[in-house]
């Protein structure tokens, strides 16, 4: 089954509208972290690796340099849309829980920051957002040309850092890694439109979009401490049920979410057609005249989804489960961690678990 064209250019005020319709029919206290408090928790988190993490800043700010200012400018900007820095945290921190940070720690961590952030400027080009982290988008503030060439600069920008690394294993595995976030990305857009997707399928998409880099970021930070096998497998998995917390949690916030708090453009999974665990959950539990009811409103006019959805999905246990498969995440996540002895970057990691769903629910 198909539903109508997507439209992006409504998506604010049609957000707005839903989230007063929403806390009209079903007032909750707001639990999710703010944007100071945010910044405020993740400095604490990060305090075990933070000179390690400054490093990784540093060369960041090395490796997007351009002789042509109007580029350098696009460059400077890019790199505030990173945010939270999670990726490169979650190297650093798998090697200090492992081993020890090197050199080479900073290299990658660098290198899976820039396949980050190209794969955003890329995703808010495909969502039509105008915001990200609080600030203003590369195709909002210049144009979706401009975002699609950064995008493809940093890209090509890591790897050429990657492979300064005395072997090619990780430039391998990175690539693998980009390989399948990309893949994930395109099951997506291939699928819009398409109302059939189940849970399975939706988790491995999200596993491959989102999950993958947070994976190969813990393998490699690991790998690279010197740990033994049983602790890289470890990291990964944890690594991989992190990312996915993470993404269930962003879906859960397009419809649920505040835009200040969250501080990125909300309610555009609909709009564009992309099935997402908290309509999947919703369509799995109405009968065959419910459905229907779904299935025109997903059908009809673009500016009338959020709205006339949004009372469907809370009166059904959508937004519960969506939020018990993100901590059943959480917990996969934390289990993985037993392996490892205690220390300040195992309990980092234990606070990153924790963030990946408090910050929601």
């Amino acid at each position: 089954m198909k539903f109508g064209t997507p439209m992006f250019d409504q998506t604010a005020s049609i957000r707005r509208q839903a989230s007063v319709a929403e806390q009209s029919a079903n007032p909750r206290p707001t639990r999710g972290v703010g944007t100071e408090s945010v910044r405020e928790a993740m400095a604490s988190v990060y305090e075990p690796i933070a000179e390690a993490l400054l490093a990784v800043e540093r060369r960041i700010g090395m490796e997007l340099q351009s002789q042509y200012e109007a580029v350098g400018e696009v460059l400077r900007h890019g790199t505030q849309l990173g945010g939270k820095r999670l990726r490169p945290a979650l190297l650093l921190l798998a090697a200090a829980a492992t081993g020890n940070i090197k050199e080479d720690h900073i290299v990658l961590g660098t290198v899976i920051e820039m396949v980050h952030t190209a794969t955003l400027i890329h995703d808010d080009v495909l969502d039509g957002a105008s915001t990200r982290r609080h600030v203003q988008t590369i195709n909002s503030r210049w144009n979706n040309q401009t975002s699609l060439l950064l995008g493809d600069y940093l890209f090509a920008q890591s790897y050429r850092l990657a492979a300064t690394l005395p072997t090619t294993s990780a430039a391998r595995q990175i690539a693998e890694a980009a390989r399948l976030v990309c893949e994930g990305e395109l099951r997506q857009v291939l699928g819009r439109d398409q109302i059939g997707l189940d849970e399975a399928n939706y988790i491995e998409m999200i596993r491959g979009k989102t999950g993958e880099l947070c994976r190969v970021a813990c393998q490699l930070g690991s790998e690279y401490a010197g740990a033994s096998e049983e602790q890289v497998h470890a990291m990964a998995s944890f690594g991989d049920a992190v990312g996915i917390a993470f993404q269930i949690a962003d879906d859960y916030l397009d419809w649920w979410g505040n835009e200040d708090r969250v501080g990125k453009t909300l309610g555009t999974d609909v709009l564009q057609g992309k099935m997402t665990l908290p309509m999947i959950r919703l369509l799995d539990s109405l009968d065959g005249r419910k459905q229907q009811e779904i299935v025109e409103i997903l059908r009809g006019p673009a500016d009338q989804r959020l709205l006339g959805l949004i009372p469907f999905l809370n009166r059904s246990d959508a937004r519960e489960y969506t939020a018990s498969v993100a901590w059943s995440y959480r917990n996969i996540a934390l289990q993985s961690l037993q392996t490892l002895a205690d220390s300040p970057a195992k309990s980092a990691l234990q606070r990153i678990a924790e963030f990946s769903v408090e910050r929601t629910f």
